[in-house]
Formats: C-alpha cells, structure tokens, sequence
C-alpha cells in the first residue's frame, strides 16, 4: 500500500492553486489512525471536522474500462454514447452478454467477473457499466462485488458488520495499481434518454465549481426526525459560528446544515439526509455534477417503482450520482456515504466515483449509480 500524502489541515495555511484556495482539515476526533483506510470510528459526541488525506489529482477516460451489455438495447445505446462523449478506449470497451433482471445468481456473476479481468488491462483503474440491471448479485450489490468481492456469507444476515473498504478514505488515484481495486459504478437511467441527459451533466459539470468568480455551490445536510436513518447526522461538519466565514467557500461550495423541512438553497452540489423517501426531488436546484443519496433500506433497488426512494429517482430529479443498499443493511452508518468524507474528497478534485467509493467503509450493500467521471471540482 502506498505511503499516504499530507492531511489537510483547518483553518490555517491556504494555498492558491488555480485560483482555489486549499483549506486543510484538522482531524478532531482521537486518534488520526481511526481514519486510516478500511477502518470505521465511533461517531463524534459532537460535531467537528474530520481528516481527510490530500488529494492530488483524479481519474480520466483512459483510466476508465466500460461494460456494455448487449442482450440490454440500453446499455448498448447508452455504452457507445458514453464511450464516444468521454473519449472511452475501444480497446477498454467490453461487451458481455447479462440477465436483464435485478439479480445475478452467485455463478452468473463470477462468470461476468472473470471476463472483465480477462478483458481489462493493467491500465485501467475503473469500471463504467452502462446498464440499471442487474443491479445486485444475490444480497451483495453489483458494483461491490466487482469491485471488492462477492460476500455470501452476509446474505445468512444481511444486518451484520461487512467487510470494510480499502478504498475508504483513500487519496490514491490508481486503485488498481496501488490496492489492485478497480471502483465500478452503474452509469444507469430508466430510459436511454434519461442516461444519456446524466451524461451530459456529467460532462457539463468537469472544472466548472471553484473557480474565481463563480459563487459557492450549496452543501446541503438534512436532519430528519426518523431517529433510526438520522444517524448519519453525527457526523455532519460544524457549522461555522455567528461571524465566523464557512472554510468551504474558498474551495467553491457553502455548508447547509438544517432541517429537512427547511427550503433548499440555490445551486445544490451536494445533499444527504436520512429518510424513506423526499419530496419532489426535481424542485431541488442542482447544479452539473451533484451528489444526492438518502439512507434507507432498499435505496438501491433502482427499478422498484413503490416504497421507498431509489438512488435511480435522484438521478432522474438532476443529480449526477447516489448511491443506496440493495438489500436490508439495517442502519450501520459504515453500509453509507459519510458526509464529511464524499465532501471533503469531492471538493477536491475528485470524481463521482472516486469521492463516493471513498466515502463507503462497508460497501457489500451499496450500488454506486451516476456518471463516474464528473468532477466539478477537478483541476
């Protein structure tokens, strides 16, 4: 494992680099080695900055090996599309033959699994899968087991501890490479047309935040009154006080912190709550490149059209990326993005992929859905 860059440190030393200031982030919980990558802490008694590494650039078209399914029209109209809007390899281009169903068996998988090992190369770093199903594999998530490996012990109790991330917290940006990972996520819409408009946001949205001149896009936590999906809120960043400037606007975003019956701001990049369900998610002002996800049971069951909210309807509102579970994760905070992580690497130049793959202690559960490369932040 590569050594680990500098911690970003809080409020002194800001730097200029192409005209954004650098804030640096003091860990002020015990302990630093909590936030060492595969590993989860305690939530804080009360809310304070956590550490985040230094991040030194983000992941680009060559990195990126793309998955096209052709028993799925689909993922064949949105796979070329994609491969033709970012500039996609042919080369890192496969085309498998999938179920078009929510659910692999185990034997399906590890089949599809061993073509895209032999397919992909050393070069590449990470996955594009240009399909909404499957999006699971047994009780596992689709993207995680790609990425990290199939769990099936964890589907006898879907509710228990899983096994952590190496990529949690992690500044590098050759996972393969450095932690021979390769981070997957469902570039995924209901409709060819809803996933090529998530493409375009996505390509919208590169280098477009942070820059002089354009006001700070709004991060917006909710709180939320559902004491049992509301645990995230722990760990939500401290507001700054009467007086005080909020250190993410040199960075090129503003902090929210409020509760969910508050009126959204303007230019949303960033929202995160804990509920089944919200209400008229298209009214939301986002800008190209947001992140949107709730916690929730079956978030991730992205084509269930009752119940609970799916990753997919964040998509389909105007966000660029979410995530959600697949299958009962119970409300570990570790099965879901951390606020302060997806923020502070994502404010940093990060991809989609990369900042919300970061983000994620215990993945098993979790399906990443969104356009992987959108980095409203990058340099």
């Amino acid at each position: 494992m590569p050594s680990w860059s500098s911690p970003l440190r809080f409020p002194g030393n800001w730097g200029r680099r192409s005209g954004v200031a650098l804030a640096a982030f003091v860990c002020l919980w015990a302990g630093y080695a909590a936030a060492q990558p595969g590993t989860a802490v305690m939530a804080p008694a009360k809310p304070a900055w956590v550490n985040v590494p230094r991040i030194q650039g983000h992941l680009v078209a060559a990195d990126v090996g793309l998955v096209i399914n052709t028993n799925d029209p689909n993922s064949v109209a949105v796979g070329e599309y994609y491969a033709r809007q970012r500039g996609i390899p042919s080369e890192q281009v496969l085309r498998v033959t999938l179920p078009v169903r929510p659910t692999l068996t185990a034997a399906e998988f590890e089949s599809f699994n061993a073509q895209v090992k032999v397919a992909m190369g050393p070069q590449v770093q990470a996955l594009a899968l240009a399909w909404a199903q499957p999006y699971a594999v047994e009780c596992n998530a689709i993207t995680a087991a790609l990425t990290v490996g199939y769990q099936p012990d964890l589907c006898s109790q879907t509710c228990a501890t899983s096994r952590p991330s190496v990529l949690f917290n992690h500044p590098t940006v050759r996972p393969y490479t450095d932690l021979g990972v390769r981070p997957s996520m469902l570039l995924a819409g209901r409709t060819v047309a809803q996933a090529t408009a998530l493409i375009d946001r996505g390509v919208t949205a590169d280098r477009q935040l942070g820059k002089r001149g354009v006001a700070p896009a709004s991060v917006v936590l909710l709180r939320t009154t559902d004491a049992a999906r509301n645990v995230r809120a722990a760990w939500y960043p401290p507001m700054p006080a009467m007086g005080q400037p909020d250190p993410l606007v040199p960075l090129g975003a503003q902090l929210r912190v409020q509760d969910s019956t508050a009126e959204s701001p303007e230019r949303v990049v960033l929202l995160q709550t804990g509920a089944v369900r919200v209400d008229n998610p298209a009214a939301i002002d986002w800008v190209p490149g947001a992140l949107a996800d709730h916690l929730t049971s079956y978030g991730g069951q992205l084509l269930n059209t009752s119940g609970q909210m799916t990753a997919l309807e964040w998509l389909e509102a105007g966000a660029t990326a979410s995530y959600g579970s697949v299958s009962e994760p119970c409300n570990h905070w570790q099965k879901f993005p951390h606020p302060q992580v997806l923020l502070l690497h994502y404010v940093q130049g990060a991809t989609a992929l990369e900042a919300y793959w970061r983000s994620v202690a215990w993945p098993a559960q979790g399906v990443f859905v969104g356009e992987p490369l959108a980095a409203p932040f990058g340099r």
